[in-house]
């Protein structure tokens, strides 16, 4: 008499549906970690907008940059590798004088609905 050897279909199932559960966690712990990844690109970007700003009213008698294009080119370039744009693919707003503070500047990403004034908003009066 041989033994035949192998899985039935029982532990087939069951080493399937582990499989599946565990698939679901490590699902459900990664959904929405891409956009924290873009909301934390933005606020770093901010950071750096605002360092070549600074930099540039320092050469420049205190006087704020007209555009984000300013930095670019010239004398001297503060942004080597041009303007960014935002991780969702949109143009960072600058506007000066500032909403917030008219002594200053305000920069932002409108966020992912692309609409400027929402609670999605990357802002630099937000991260100071």
């Amino acid at each position: 008499m041989s033994a035949k050897s192998g899985f039935t279909l029982i532990e087939l199932i069951l080493v399937t549906l582990i499989l599946g559960i565990l698939a679901g966690m490590v699902t459900v712990n990664y959904v929405g970690r891409g956009e924290d990844a873009r909301v934390s690109r933005a606020m770093s970007d901010i950071v750096n907008l605002e360092q070549a700003i600074d930099l540039y009213a320092i050469d420049n008698n205190d006087r704020y940059p007209s555009s984000l294009q300013d930095l670019v080119g010239g004398e001297r370039e503060y942004l080597r590798r041009g303007v960014p744009q935002d991780p969702w693919g949109n143009d960072y707003v600058y506007e000066y004088p500032g909403s917030q503070n008219p002594n200053r500047y305000d920069l932002y990403s409108m966020g992912p609905d692309e609409q400027a004034g929402t609670s999605d908003d990357i802002t630099n009066w937000d991260l100071n």
